[in-house]
């Protein structure tokens, strides 16, 4: 009895260790962004320096020049596009990707891998499966990052793209990811503008915004307005848009609206909007 008491003692303590949770080595993270109209997301883990010298050449370095690296720790790091994109100028289909990385001195070559069944094994990479392989530069850091960091950063002012930085230690690496929204925007458009006028306003803003074709955008925006003639956006936007077409009379004239409504709304912002496009129209 006696025996059996202690055996069920130890099979409770096996338990209870078995269910302590520590915290690991390298931590896991996660980044996302959208860039345009596409979901970019990031899946890591995040080695940390620990006093060790990091990127040099030669074996004395964790990660030594111009030999494979996971990027990162444990299984390796996945990188997701919702959309058809161009890393580094190579069209990538949408989907889910390992990245792999050769560190050099200014220079870094990456590879985005399909086989996402390899993880962090770096030893089974085969080329066949690469989906793009390219180079870019590397840069130093005046700060020193302890802790592997990857960002979703620089996106562009017009959302056509962003850079995926990679940062540890004194070294930073940024990769370029283009996205093409137009075509969604453009298909969006036709199918709404036939059956809702609630994006005339919409539609008309996204043609000035990128210099398409003023005449349908001015078209579809005087739709806007007569629905919602107290609009002031949208009538400061018929303005833009008469001004790029060359009628300052008519800008003027939308302009002095949309101003008026502005007043009744008490929207300080597009009152002075309207002024300052009102004295490029004398």
């Amino acid at each position: 009895m006696k025996k059996l008491f202690v055996l069920i003692l130890v099979a409770i303590c096996a338990m209870a260790e078995a269910q302590i949770q520590t915290p690991a080595a390298s931590s896991g993270a996660s980044v996302t962004s959208v860039v345009g109209l596409t979901d970019v997301k990031i899946t890591y883990s995040r080695p940390k320096m620990k006093g060790r010298k990091i990127f040099g050449e030669g074996d004395s370095f964790l990660v030594p020049y111009g030999k494979i690296w996971r990027t990162g720790a444990n299984a390796g790091t996945r990188i997701t596009f919702s959309d058809t994109v161009k890393v580094e100028g190579n069209v990538i289909p949408k989907g889910e990707y390992l990245i792999f990385s050769w560190p050099g001195a200014t220079e870094w070559t990456v590879s985005l891998y399909k086989d996402l069944s390899l993880g962090g094994n770096t030893g089974g990479y085969k080329e066949e499966n690469e989906v793009a392989k390219f180079k870019v530069k590397s840069e130093k850091l005046t700060e020193r990052v302890e802790t592997f960091t990857i960002n979703i950063s620089d996106i562009a002012d017009n959302n056509s793209g962003a850079k995926v930085q990679l940062a540890w230690e004194n070294t930073s690496v940024k990769i370029s990811v283009a996205v093409d929204f137009d075509k969604k925007v453009m298909a969006a458009i036709k199918a709404g503008t036939k059956v809702d006028g609630n994006v005339y306003g919409a539609s008309a803003t996204y043609y000035f915004e990128n210099g398409k074709d003023m005449k349908q955008a001015l078209e579809w925006i005087t739709l806007a307005c007569n629905e919602n003639p107290n609009a002031f956006w949208y009538l400061l936007t018929k303005a833009k848009i008469q001004k790029a077409l060359g009628d300052k009379a008519g800008a003027l004239a939308s302009s002095n609206l949309s101003k008026a409504a502005a007043e009744k709304a008490k929207n300080a912002d597009y009152i002075k909007m309207n002024d300052d496009l009102a004295k490029t129209l004398k």
